[in-house]
């Protein structure tokens, strides 16, 4: 009997492993530039590295950059390398820069969140003009909420939180399914055998 209830609880844990996983979400690993930095000199781009592959569906990916006159700087389109996020960028006037993310994560799902730095540029320093709209990622200005798992500090969201939860609850009931399906299975085994 020790051994059908060990072989039940295997059979759960082999069930609700590959469920938890599904609704695992990409998090940022570090940013460029890094959170509240001081920046000097014209970066030229901005990105985001986050712990796994990004999904490049085309569309979707945004690194938008908001300088504090509320204009955008570069056109915030992004590109996905791997679990990276790069976008060009021309900084305009000096002070606090707010860039503004989205990017697929590697289960499908949206994430988004923003980061700041400090743009104080040094003397001779051209700099860029901005546009009241960007050409990429106007889904993006909106998302401004905190991800717990973020390393960097940057915050993040899930933008299909509210339809990943049944989706992620038909995991789980479906684990639990094969779990109740697969304890019965064996119980009715050993009891052949008795």
């Amino acid at each position: 009997m020790v051994g059908a209830a060990v072989l039940v609880a295997a059979s759960a844990l082999l069930v609700a492993v590959p469920a938890m996983s599904a609704s695992a979400h990409n998090y940022v690993v570090s940013t460029t530039p890094a959170e509240d930095a001081v920046v000097t000199e014209q970066p030229g781009q901005v990105s985001l590295q986050t712990n796994d592959e990004l999904l490049d569906l085309g569309t979707g990916a945004a690194l938008l950059v908001q300088g504090p006159d509320g204009l955008y700087y570069g056109d915030g389109c992004a590109v996905i390398d791997g679990p990276s996020a790069v976008a060009d960028v021309d900084l305009g006037e000096a002070g606090t820069y707010t860039v503004l993310w989205q990017v697929v994560s590697t289960d499908g799902h949206p994430i988004s969140g923003e980061w700041t730095f400090e743009w104080q540029p040094a003397d001779g320093v051209a700099l860029g003009t901005g546009t009241d709209a960007p050409a990429c990622g106007g889904d993006a200005a909106g998302s401004t909420a905190a991800d717990d798992g973020d390393a960097e500090g940057s915050g993040g969201s899930d933008e299909a939180g509210a339809s990943s939860v049944p989706t992620d609850l038909l995991w789980l009931g479906g684990g639990v399914l094969v779990a109740a399906v697969a304890a019965v299975a064996t119980w009715l085994v050993v009891r052949r055998r008795a």
